[in-house]
């Protein structure tokens, strides 16, 4: 059992484990191999510290039923992760900011690309922040944050850990003393199972991931700074006005 009495909830594969010292990369990987990971005290120190700080912000927003999304849900974490607490469903963006109180840095209104959904990001920190929708998101939409794995308020309290896919495109599944991985490449079929999340899910995430590696980012189609006397809601009207792209998006706003 790992300090914290923090459990995987899953058993480990009993084949093909080699072990080796967790590295950071963004690259995705083709491994065809499964690989173990164990986690040194250090790791298990900045896990604790940063799912401590996501826990005290998610109860502000409780009644919203936010969930921590990526590596903090999984559990390979280093000292650079961020803190990524999302509200999956549509919420009045002045509820969320009167949960958070003062606790804001920074507010912005974030699209990825034209047909992607448009979302409210208010930063608490630079590496923390809370994410929700702007419009009702589609259920391929919601099943993202399950792709990269995501665990409720109940279920970080209890130091659970949840398998989750990251940029590498490596299947991250927790065990005792750390995780395994291996590559979802080839393998899209079990890794839906294995996250929860439709296999056309699966296959956009392969299909934009790689992509990326072959042409680089392209960047994000918005990003929009609030003022302090902005809300969400009428900058996206005012944007949508102005943007075809947006209005197909907010007609119902």
């Amino acid at each position: 059992m790992p300090p914290g009495g923090m459990s995987s909830g899953l058993s480990t594969p009993l084949r093909a484990l080699k072990r080796v010292i967790f590295l950071v990369r963004e690259k995705t990987i083709r491994r065809p191999s499964v690989r173990e990971v164990s986690y040194d005290q250090r790791h298990w120190d900045i896990l604790r510290e940063k799912r401590a700080e996501a826990i005290a912000l998610m109860k502000r927003l409780r009644h919203f039923e936010p969930v921590v999304h990526g590596s903090l849900a999984r559990g390979d974490v280093h000292a650079g992760s961020d803190i990524d607490i999302v509200l999956l469903q549509e919420v009045p963006s002045y509820a969320v900011e009167i949960a958070l109180g003062s606790h804001t840095m920074r507010r912005e209104i974030v699209q990825a690309t034209p047909w992607h959904l448009i979302k409210g990001q208010i930063y608490i920190h630079e590496d923390v922040s809370v994410t929700f929708p702007l419009v009702k998101p589609s259920p391929l939409e919601e099943q993202f944050y399950y792709f990269g794995g995501c665990l409720d308020l109940d279920r970080l309290e209890a130091g659970e850990r949840t398998s989750g896919i990251d940029k590498r495109l490596m299947l991250i599944e927790p065990t005792e003393r750390g995780h395994v991985e291996y590559s979802v490449i080839g393998r899209e079929a079990s890794a839906a199972k294995k996250v929860g999340v439709s296999l056309q899910m699966v296959k956009e995430r392969v299909d934009v991931l790689t992509r990326r590696d072959r042409v680089g980012r392209t960047g994000i189609y918005l990003r929009r700074i609030l003022e302090p006397d902005q809300s969400f809601e009428d900058v996206l009207r005012d944007l949508a006005s102005r943007d075809p792209n947006l209005k197909r998006r907010v007609a119902k706003l």
